[in-house]
């Protein structure tokens, strides 16, 4: 990672001090990193630009979204934002790829499981990480409105376990 900072900013002699001085916590929040044509450019959002617009179709009514990096329905790395409305389920499913979730804020948990079993509802506390690997079933539940992040690489797909809790088909 240090490596591919000092590259991705090497023309930007003045952020160097600034990242030093404030160490790695910048260094990672700056390190989203792409490439248009053949110029590495760093991708930063603040967080006072991000907007809420629908939620994909794949999720049940009530969620919104924003695409920080990439599109989910794209080849390569995305970073999407989640905000839930208290209360919000969404249904046992799977994946065909790894996910990687952050929890910004709220009471939210992700569990384990093909079946929604609200007892195990463990809320994580914000900071916490999740690696959900391809193919795991499992369910999530935002007890107070939350926010999460999901990087992975697409295309992404969510797969229903029960067809009839695919708000695409109804």
């Amino acid at each position: 990672l240090e490596e591919a900072m000092k590259s991705a900013f090497r023309s930007v002699d003045l952020l160097r001090p600034a990242l030093i001085a404030f160490g790695a916590g910048v260094a990672l929040s700056a390190a989203a990193v792409h490439t248009e044509g053949s110029e590495k450019t760093p991708t930063i959002v603040s967080g006072d630009t991000v907007t809420w617009g629908s939620a994909p179709p794949s999720l049940p009514p009530g969620a919104q979204a924003t695409v920080l990096l990439g599109s989910p329905a794209k080849e390569g790395p995305f970073v999407l934002r989640l905000k839930f409305p208290a209360g919000f389920v969404v249904p046992p499913h799977r994946h065909s790829k790894d996910e990687l979730v952050t929890v910004i804020s709220g009471r939210f948990s992700i569990v384990g499981g093909e079946t929604v079993d609200r007892a195990a509802f463990r809320p994580l506390a914000p900071a916490s990480f999740v690696h959900i690997p391809a193919g795991t079933p499992h369910y999530a539940i935002a007890e107070t409105e939350s926010v999460v992040q999901i990087n992975g690489v697409g295309p992404f797909d969510v797969v229903y376990l029960n067809p009839k809790d695919d708000p695409r088909s109804q």
